[in-house]
């Protein structure tokens, strides 16, 4: 009997033994588990189009972004924290998947059907926004953009654009505003109708001098004189390029419109200009003012 007892005594602590161990470990595992999922993860954003990149920073997320496109120039020090990864068109799936994203964003206009295949097979999660260049189509932007980010608060940033296109005044005799896309004096480009520099003239209050084709064209002097515009607008890096406003006088027909005899020649940030993102409402008026002196 009193082996029997001794038996039993050593059994019950043998399997409590055991059921104390599993305790523990289940313990563990399940403290395991809650850590790992409090962890947040850390994004990794490839933004190939400014104003998508603009909007990422306006919604505080530009310490997120680590690569970037060759428009992506504002915030200034972009670049300088993410990798410039040059245009759009050019710019290989290679140096993107280099960077080790968890997203990439841009819009559906100018990106080459291969970079988007091998986008889409990358395994990488990626959004291409529709960009339409208006006000409204701006402000469906940033909140597309924002609901990516799984940002709740960008009402702000439409509300601004509102606020500064009431800035806008009046221009007495719209002038005709002829804009050049130049990169020195062998490459210069007009703009038609539709294009977003186009648009901005319009929510400036003045005219586009070229309304006979739409998008880009190589500049002539046929085209000069017959647009004959009252002003000449370029970006800041284009007027530099051609050597200032006296370069811009130098092109051939130039002397003939009212632009060249008036020497009313203008420039702006290029990004600022064309971007169509938070601040369109501050290109805008910033062209008005322009135009108004």
């Amino acid at each position: 009997m009193k082996k029997i007892n001794t038996f039993l005594a050593l059994t019950f602590v043998l399997l409590s033994a055991i059921s104390c161990k599993k305790e523990v470990t289940v313990e563990t595992t399940t403290t395991e588990s809650k850590d790992t999922i409090a962890k947040p993860s850390v994004q990794k954003i490839v933004s190939l189009n400014g104003a998508v990149t603009e909007i990422v920073a306006a919604l505080g997320h530009e310490k997120e972004l680590v690569g970037v496109d060759v428009t992506s120039t504002y915030p200034a020090n972009v670049k300088t924290t993410a990798k410039d990864l040059g245009h759009v068109r050019s710019v290989n799936i290679e140096g993107i998947m280099a960077l080790n994203p968890t997203l990439i964003i841009g819009t559906d206009k100018d990106m080459s059907p291969e970079l988007l295949e091998k986008i889409k097979k990358s395994g990488v999660k990626a959004e291409l926004f529709k960009q339409e260049f208006t006000p409204e189509g701006t402000k469906r932007l940033i909140a597309d953009v924002a609901k990516v980010l799984d940002h709740k608060d960008f009402i702000q940033l439409n509300t601004k654009i509102d606020a500064d296109l009431k800035n806008v005044k009046p221009l007495a005799n719209a002038p005709k505003v002829l804009f050049i896309y130049a990169r020195g004096a062998n490459m210069m480009m007009v703009s038609g109708t539709g294009t977003p520099v186009d648009r901005v003239i319009a929510l400036a209050g003045a005219k586009n001098a070229i309304t006979d084709f739409e998008d880009f064209k190589p500049l002539t002097p046929e085209a000069l004189i017959k647009g004959n515009p009252d002003v000449i607008l370029l970006f800041d890096s284009g007027l530099e390029s051609l050597g200032g406003a006296a370069g811009v006088l130098k092109i051939p027909g130039v002397d003939k419109t009212n632009a060249g005899k008036n020497k009313k020649i203008i420039a702006m940030d290029g990004g600022l200009l064309s971007g169509f993102g938070p601040r369109l409402g501050e290109a805008a008026t910033q062209l008005n003012g322009l135009l108004s002196k």
